[in-house]
C-alpha cells in the first residue's frame, strides 16, 4: 500500500467510529494473545489499543478494535457473529470473555503527567489505598499501575495524569512519611530515562561507615570524633571547621593506617548492584565526599566509577600531619563538583541524580534533576525531592523506572 492509500488515523480512532472493547480473563498459557487476534482477524477489524497483564498466572487481555460492519470480513458477518465467535473461542480454552460496545478511542489523558513510584517493605493495602486517595485528591487520574520489583522491597509505579508534578509531590510526601513508605514523584517523558549521571555521597550512603571515624578508632579518639561528625551532619556545626577539628586528632598516625581503613570499609547493601546496573545501562557514576581521597580513590578503582572527589589527608614522612591539603569538599563544594562532573560528562544538570544523607549534601541534592535522601537525617528528608528509607541502595534504580527484571537481565548478559 502506498502512502497515499493509507487511511487517516481519524478513520479508526475518531469519536464517531463504533468500537468494541474485548476483554479476556483466565489462566495464562502460551498462544492466548495470538488466538484472540486470529479470531478477530476473520472480521477485518482494526486494532486501536491493546493492553495485557499477567498476575500470578492469571491473564487479563484487553483489545480495543473497530466494530465490524454487516458484510465486512471474510465471513460477511456482523458484530453479533463476532461476539458469538469470540465467546466460543474463549470457552474452548476455559477463559472468560466480555465485549463492550462504544465509540472511539480511550478518552484523552489529562495534562500534567507524572510517575509516582512507591516503595514498601512491605507495601500494605492500607498504604496503597492512602496513596491512591491522595493522588485523587489532587485531581490526578491513575492511568496505569505496574510492579517494578518484589525484592528487596516491593516497588510499584503509578502513571498519573491530570495533576502537576509539584502538586503531587507536595501532597504525597507527608502522606508517605505518615504511612512509613517511600514515594518519589517525577515528571513523565523521555527526560526521565535520559538521566545519565548519578553522583553519590560516600559516608553512610555508598558505604555503611563514616571514614573519619574509622581513622579515629586507630587514634583512640573515636567517640570524640563521632560526636562532632553527628553534629555536623545535623547541620549544627560548620563543616569545614568541624573537619579541621576532627582531622587534627589524627595527627601522628602512621600512614599504614590508610590501608587498614580501606580494608575496614563496608559497602552499603545494593551498592555494587546499583553501580553495576547503571554502568551497563550507559549511565556515568561519580562520588563526592567530605571524607578522604585515600579511600574514595580506592572505591573509584574497585567499582569502576567515572568521577571521584574528596578531601586529602596530608602525609609527611610516613605520618598523618593532622591537616588536609587543597580545597575543602564541603556542602557548597559538593554542588560545585556535581556541576563540574555534569559538564565533563556532557549531561544537562536537569538530567542528573544526586544521592546523599547529610546536611552537607543538601546543596547537591537540590541542584540535581532528582535529589534522593538515602536513610537521611530529618532535615535532609524534608528538603530532598524524594527519600528512600530502606537499607538497600539499589532501590534507587526503581525511582529511575528501572525494573528488577531489567537489573537481572543486565546481570545475565554481562
Amino acid at each position: 500500500m502506498s502512502a497515499s492509500q493509507i487511511p487517516p488515523a481519524t478513520a479508526v480512532t475518531g469519536d464517531d467510529v463504533p468500537t468494541l472493547l474485548v476483554k479476556i480473563f483466565g489462566k495464562d498459557r502460551p498462544g492466548i494473545t495470538a488466538g484472540l487476534f486470529d479470531t478477530l482477524a476473520a472480521y477485518s477489524v482494526d486494532v486501536v489499543d491493546i493492553e495485557q497483564v499477567v498476575t500470578r498466572g492469571r491473564i487479563t487481555l484487553c483489545a480495543l478494535v473497530t466494530a465490524p460492519s454487516p458484510g465486512q470480513g471474510a465471513t460477511g458477518s456482523s458484530e453479533g457473529d463476532l461476539r458469538a465467535t469470540v465467546h466460543s473461542w474463549a470457552e474452548s480454552l476455559n477463559l472468560q470473555a466480555e465485549i463492550i460496545s462504544g465509540r472511539g478511542d480511550n478518552r484523552p489523558r489529562g495534562t500534567g503527567r507524572s510517575h509516582v513510584t512507591v516503595l514498601g517493605h512491605p507495601l500494605t493495602a492500607e498504604s496503597a489505598a492512602a496513596i491512591a486517595a491522595a493522588i485523587t485528591s489532587t485531581g490526578g487520574n491513575i492511568d496505569r499501575i505496574f510492579r517494578l520489583a518484589k525484592y528487596p522491597v516491593t516497588a510499584v509505579e503509578f502513571a498519573v495524569s491530570g495533576a502537576a508534578t509539584e502538586a503531587l509531590r507536595s501532597v504525597l510526601a507527608p502522606e508517605a512519611a505518615q504511612l512509613g513508605v517511600d514515594v518519589a514523584v517525577v515528571a513523565a517523558g523521555l527526560q526521565r530515562r535520559a538521566q545519565r549521571l548519578v553522583v553519590m555521597d560516600v559516608d553512610s550512603t555508598l558505604i555503611q561507615d563514616e571514614v573519619i571515624e574509622l581513622f579515629a578508632a586507630h587514634a583512640g579518639c573515636e567517640a570524640e570524633v563521632a560526636e562532632v561528625t553527628t553534629a555536623a551532619m545535623r547541620g549544627e556545626l560548620d563543616f569545614e571547621q568541624s573537619l579541621h577539628a576532627r582531622v587534627e586528632l589524627l595527627g601522628g598516625l602512621d600512614a599504614s593506617v590508610v590501608e587498614a581503613v580501606r580494608k575496614e570499609v563496608r559497602l552499603t547493601p545494593g551498592a555494587r548492584t546499583l553501580v553495576r546496573t547503571l554502568k551497563r545501562l550507559g549511565y556515568q557514576v561519580g562520588v563526592v565526599s567530605g571524607g578522604f581521597t585515600q579511600v574514595t580513590d580506592a572505591l573509584k578503582e574497585e567499582l569502576g566509577l567515572d568521577f571521584a572527589s574528596a578531601n586529602t589527608l596530608e602525609i609527611v614522612d610516613g605520618k598523618l600531619t593532622g591537616r588536609v591539603t587543597g580545597a575543602i569538599v564541603d556542602r557548597a563544594g559538593k554542588a560545585r563538583l556535581l556541576r563540574e562532573f555534569a559538564q565533563q560528562a556532557g549531561v544537562p544538570l536537569a538530567q542528573t541524580v544526586a544521592i546523599g544523607d547529610g546536611a552537607n549534601d543538601l546543596d547537591m541534592l537540590n541542584a540535581a534533576g532528582l535529589g534522593v535522601a538515602f536513610n537521611a537525617k530529618p532535615v535532609v528528608r524534608e528538603a530532598a525531592h524524594t527519600a528512600v528509607n530502606v537499607p538497600f541502595l539499589d532501590t534507587v534504580l526503581y525511582l529511575l523506572g528501572i525494573t528488577r527484571d531489567e537489573v537481572e537481565a543486565a546481570d545475565t548478559h554481562e
